[in-house]
């Protein structure tokens, strides 16, 4: 599992967010400031500035930190293609937001000299993504390893527990900050999975001229999933496009990209051709047909 196999293409967001966390590492790090980004109660209580908060949300501490985080970033790109970059753009915001709060709150509280200052980096906004990685990616293939079993997702959760043992508990904390900025975001507190960010700030991500990997970029998806995928217990009915001729083969990067989110190659090609290539759908389609 990846994430996709064409790159950031459908990502413009993620693919913006990952350079800027690059850029301000390095920038960061050259400067012998990685050490002080951390935040800490002082913070709390004297004057904040501007670019030590800036520095806590994107720039990672330590180079196996960036490599790590980064990774995780990149795969998380999934969850854009499958809710759209208007909707990703919100949770983005939502999670560094509130994790940042949580922080604060619990460094007022614990006042714990083992962690008056916690790592920093976009904790936030990783381990939020792992509340939907758990309720919403499904297992496509099971291994074992020396008699225990594996899935195809367990090297995602090692990359994440790699990087919140990272720096023990100056790492521990901000993880555990993003996971309940997650689960918020996963019971649509304020109704925050509704809210989109306006079509021209995404669409500002998508002109960055940023070199890709992967194929040439195709047109930007409709967001017809809505809202994040199996987030809502209810049956909700929808009138799907008929199927395709039989004679139009789906395109093998799109199904890939399904494949990549865990569903079975056969039932991949089957949703695109009812969807008429159209990867939300054919998301949307597979998930509804998981949830019965």
């Amino acid at each position: 599992m990846n994430g996709g196999p064409s790159g950031f293409n459908n990502a413009p967001v993620t693919r913006a967010f990952i350079i800027a966390s690059a850029l301000f590492t390095v920038f960061f790090g050259i400067q012998g400031r990685s050490s002080k980004l951390g935040l800490s109660y002082l913070d709390i209580f004297g004057k904040l500035q501007l670019w030590k908060l800036i520095g806590s949300v994107f720039a990672f501490s330590s180079t196996p930190e960036l490599l790590f985080g980064l990774y995780l970033l990149y795969y998380f790109r999934v969850f854009e293609r499958q809710i759209g970059s208007n909707k990703y753009s919100v949770f983005i915001l939502f999670s560094v937001i509130v994790s940042l709060l949580f922080e604060f709150l619990a460094l007022a509280l614990l006042k714990d000299p083992a962690v008056n200052q916690v790592t920093s980096g976009p904790y936030g906004l990783i381990f939020a993504s792992f509340i939907p990685f758990f309720f919403d990616i499904p297992v496509s293939t099971w291994f074992r390893v020396f008699g225990v079993r594996f899935s195809d997702k367990s090297f995602i959760y090692l990359a994440g527990l790699q990087l919140l043992l990272s720096s023990w508990k100056r790492s521990i904390l901000p993880g555990i900050c993003g996971i309940l900025a997650g689960s918020l975001y996963r019971l649509n507190v304020f109704h925050i999975r509704k809210a989109k960010i306006p079509e021209f700030v995404t669409s500002f991500f998508s002109r960055l001229s940023w070199p890709t990997m992967g194929s040439p970029p195709s047109a930007p998806t409709r967001n017809i999933v809505g809202n994040a995928p199996s987030y809502s217990g209810r049956r909700v009915e929808r009138n799907y496009p008929s199927p395709m001729p039989s004679s139009v083969e789906p395109p093998e990067d799109s199904i890939a990209t399904l494949v990549s989110m865990g569903f079975d190659r056969n039932s991949a090609r089957q949703a695109l051709v009812q969807a008429r290539n159209d990867v939300n759908v054919a998301t949307n389609i597979l998930l509804e047909a998981q949830a019965h």
